[in-house]
């Protein structure tokens, strides 16, 4: 059975055990989470009001910073050059089960 839940403005695919990485979200490691499904699969589809009787469990694993990603900027002609870096922040979280 696999769910697709939407945390931080992204959609995400998940069944039980899968560990992903979403936006930051508060809580301390080990806080235990309940995430609305947006549509619920497996042997069957369920979406709309059947989903509503389902939840995600979900458990924070941890916090942490994305790799470096450099940005650039040009403009030819007038000597004008950037460079800076962007770390986005995310939180692990380990899907424990799909119930309703």
């Amino acid at each position: 059975m696999f769910a697709i839940i939407q945390t931080g403005g992204k959609q995400y695919r998940v069944q039980e055990g899968d560990v992903i990485r979403v936006e930051n979200l508060k809580g301390e490691a080990g806080d235990k989470l309940d995430l609305t499904p947006l549509f619920v699969g497996g042997d069957q589809a369920l979406f709309g009001d059947a989903v509503s009787k389902f939840v995600v469990n979900a458990e924070v694993v941890e916090h942490g910073r994305g790799p470096k990603i450099y940005i650039r900027k040009y403009k030819s002609g007038v000597q004008y050059r950037r460079r800076t870096g962007h770390r986005q922040d995310y939180t692990a979280i380990k899907i424990l089960g799909i119930k309703g």
